[in-house]
């Protein structure tokens, strides 16, 4: 029996990472919210991944899931370090508006 990943070809997953991606950056571009920013970005890093492991399907090579281990690992630091930045001026400031966020600014 085939499995259903490979009844699908490579421009579905393509074009689900394509709409993923502009989800993401529409996100990114509207909201005010960080906390949305941040999930939009992961929205789209995610989407890469997709891609990623869509070519490396296609191509038969691992090197595209090595890079999707690679961006994960980088996805969770930057949540890590965008999180502390947040709560850090919403500590200071009970407000975490990206327009008012002119606190870090040297």
């Amino acid at each position: 029996m085939t499995p259903i990943a490979n009844l699908a070809p490579s421009w579905a997953y393509l074009t689900l990472s394509a709409i993923l991606f502009t989800i993401g950056a529409v996100g990114v571009l509207i909201r005010r919210n960080p906390l949305i920013i941040f999930m939009s970005i992961e929205l789209m890093l995610n989407a890469v991944n997709l891609s990623f492991v869509a070519f490396s399907k296609f191509l038969n090579s691992a090197d595209g899931q090595t890079f999707v281990f690679l961006i994960l690992t980088v996805a969770a630091a930057e949540v890590v370090v965008g999180l502390a930045l947040i709560v850090a001026i919403f500590r200071t400031r009970r407000n975490i508006d990206v327009d008012d966020m002119n606190i870090l600014r040297g």
